[in-house]
């Protein structure tokens, strides 16, 4: 299995983005490693037909993401070609993720608020977790159903983290309260503790730290610089702080928006690999792969393995069964009961 394996690391596994510059890596790879060419426009078409066959699929994890009435959401920028203006513009691969769940990722050549509303269907309510872009409360207000929008403290973190050198006492202080948080977390995930028992811990440990760090806050606003590092750290926090304490009401929510930071970590060695996505449609195609090869990782199946199985299955197969190979569905052919007969 080489050759294939190498396209599956080279295309898939490494980082789907632009076609073109994908099969310009496996090009040179074919032809200095086994003395084969092949036209990169084949390769790229072969990509191609791979992601449209494989969208029902994409869908389909889609709606399970969505299902649960809880995900977590972010978005990072991608150079693409932008035909006739000799140029790349900016787009968006925006992420949605349910811990414990699948990914899913969508391609959008802005960062609106209606690309929020792209990436989460009509029928989505329940709880939104995310930063504190401005984009999430616009599609919260507009949205048809009712969203909780749910902070992130990792990004609260960050941004007295950045005031240490400034203001180091009061940032110390600030973000000891922050570890007193996480080391409720990190006790509750040793134990595995599910919703209810998260939720209950939660009130007894971590509500009057969150308070004391409120009430902080609220006392030190008027005493830093509003433009100092600090200043700039407390105003955010106070700014995003409705939407910081729906961790410690629902037990199911995680108190930061790591988890989803994390799925999109493998698209920065992409962008290292192919620098921009060759065109606008490229970029949904890429989006289908990071999607079924992320949902893979994370439910500990070989990409290249499911990729084998699902492609030679999916032309015989009819809409209905599109289920059954789904990440969260899929049987290896080793384990199914056919082979197991044979």
């Amino acid at each position: 299995m080489g050759k294939a394996q190498e396209a599956c690391d080279e295309v898939g596994c490494r980082g789907p983005g632009t076609t073109a510059g994908r099969a310009y890596r496996q090009e040179s790879i074919y032809s200095s490693r086994h003395g084969v060419t092949l036209p990169r426009q084949t390769m790229a078409r072969w990509v191609e037909l791979g992601a449209d066959w494989l969208r029902p699929v994409y869908q389909a994890i889609r709606s399970g993401v969505m299902a649960g009435g809880y995900v977590q959401v972010d978005e990072t920028p991608v150079d693409y070609l932008d035909p006739g203006g000799g140029k790349t513009g900016t787009g968006w691969l925006w992420t949605a993720s349910r811990p414990g769940g699948d990914v899913i990722f969508q391609w959008e050549t802005s960062r609106a608020s209606s690309c929020v509303g792209n990436l989460l269907p009509a029928y989505f309510t329940g709880t939104l977790q995310c930063d504190g872009y401005g984009a999430y409360p616009v599609f919260a207000r507009n949205h048809p159903h009712p969203v909780v929008l749910a902070g992130c403290w990792a990004h609260v973190r960050r941004k007295f983290h950045e005031a240490r050198d400034q203001s180091p006492k009061l940032s110390g202080w600030f973000l000891r309260q922050i570890q007193h948080l996480y080391r409720v977390e990190s006790q509750l995930r040793e134990s595995r503790a599910g919703a209810c028992l998260r939720a209950a811990a939660r009130a007894a440990e971590s509500r009057m730290v969150a308070q004391r760090f409120h009430r902080a806050l609220v006392h030190m606003r008027s005493k830093v610089l509003p433009k100092s590092l600090l200043g700039t750290a407390i105003s955010y926090a106070l700014g995003q702080w409705a939407g910081m304490t729906v961790y410690l009401d629902d037990g199911r929510v995680e108190i930061d928006n790591n988890l989803v930071e994390n799925a999109i970590r493998p698209t920065a060695l992409g962008k290292k690999n192919w620098l921009f996505v060759g065109e606008a449609g490229a970029g949904q195609r890429g989006a289908i792969l990071y999607s079924i090869i992320e949902t893979c990782r994370r439910r500990k199946i070989d990409p290249y393995a499911y990729l084998r199985d699902v492609l030679t299955r999916l032309p015989s197969m009819t809409t209905g069964q599109i289920a059954a190979i789904t990440p969260a569905n899929w049987i290896s052919p080793a384990n199914r009961p056919s082979q197991i007969a044979a």
